[in-house]
């Protein structure tokens, strides 16, 4: 950037010969006899050097890069949400049909009860409620074909497909001598290899339209251990790795990869399955003295996919009220 504004300033402001600027109420620098030096357009010398720049560079257009729209409408875009049924999936489906996005969400029943199930279809209803079209299905993330085909109908069904958030996730919290082989493999495949699944699907339309937002819930808990969270651990600090990975290789494709890294946040699950004490330790050590809401990681999450947020790719943006500080 340095480099650039001497190279204006030198253009605006040329020197002659002897060294010295002309005067009169416009700095010219003609050709001289014999010289095949362009002519640089005349500018008022009133300017300072600071004012010329920047008047210049109002005028400079990157190429690669469309003029910024004012506000952060979602409005007509086609946003498919992993998870989405309950909890910070579920708020972020929410905050995306407020703004008049189309939403596709997919959920998977790994308990056997049927109450996510139930979830997802209370999700649907008040996203239909806001006048936006919405599909939904059962799709296990750690199926890449399944992956593949959820992507391809939510493309169809919505009509494109401009945001993807990798949202499903599971826990199998155990001290780490205790994990099983499979309490192990469904968390690192779901909430890692899951996420790959959907990126890896969606890639190719997004390379080709040359544009898209991808966002990745990881967790703070992947950048700060925690007692039974070996495999939960594990596989968010593998997502926040994925993510700068898919930001480096699909930039040249103008696709924005970032993350959010949420902390203790007030769902369902974690009311119900995480200790009185553990979530009172947790407010205690957040610098905001509390716990999160899904709709806190939801509003970032929009930011994220937003044209304000245009320039923004490979980070991870912690939303725990400083519980990491």
């Amino acid at each position: 950037m340095g480099r650039m504004l001497l190279g204006v300033r030198r253009k605006l402001f040329p020197r002659t010969v002897s060294g010295q600027t002309q005067g009169g109420d416009y700095v010219t620098h003609g050709n001289r006899a014999g010289s095949s030096a362009p002519t640089v357009p005349s500018v008022p010398a009133s300017l300072s050097v600071e004012d010329a720049v920047d008047l210049l560079l109002e005028e400079v257009v990157d190429p690669g890069v469309s003029p910024l729209s004012a506000g952060r409408s979602h409005r007509g875009q086609c946003v498919v949400v992993t998870g989405g049924a309950t909890g910070i999936g579920r708020a972020v489906a929410l905050e995306f049909a407020r703004l008049g996005s189309h939403i596709a969400f997919n959920w998977y029943d790994h308990e056997g009860t049927g109450d996510v199930a139930e979830a997802a279809e209370r999700t649907a209803r008040e996203i239909a409620q806001m006048e936006v079209r919405v599909y939904h299905e059962m799709c296990d993330v750690r199926d890449s074909r399944a992956v593949e085909q959820f992507m391809e109908r939510s493309i169809e069904r919505l009509g494109g497909l401009h945001v993807l958030v990798n949202n499903a996730g599971v826990t199998r919290d155990r001290a780490l001598w205790r994990l099983t082989d499979e309490q192990w493999r469904t968390v690192v495949d779901t909430n890692l290899t899951g996420a790959f699944h959907c990126i890896r699907a969606v890639a190719p339309h997004f390379r080709a339209r040359c544009s898209g937002k991808i966002v990745n819930i990881a967790s703070a808990h992947a950048l700060r251990g925690e007692f039974g969270l070996a495999n939960y651990s594990a596989s968010k600090a593998g997502l926040i790795a994925l993510t700068h990975s898919a930001a480096l290789e699909l930039g040249s494709s103008n696709v924005n990869v970032n993350a959010v890294a949420p902390g203790y946040i007030r769902t369902t699950r974690v009311v119900e399955r995480v200790s009185p004490e553990v979530l009172d330790q947790a407010r205690e050590e957040a610098a905001l003295l509390r716990l999160g809401d899904p709709r806190d990681v939801a509003n970032v999450v929009v930011f994220l996919a937003s044209e304000e947020a245009r320039h923004v790719t490979g980070a991870v943006i912690p939303v725990d009220g400083g519980y990491l500080l």
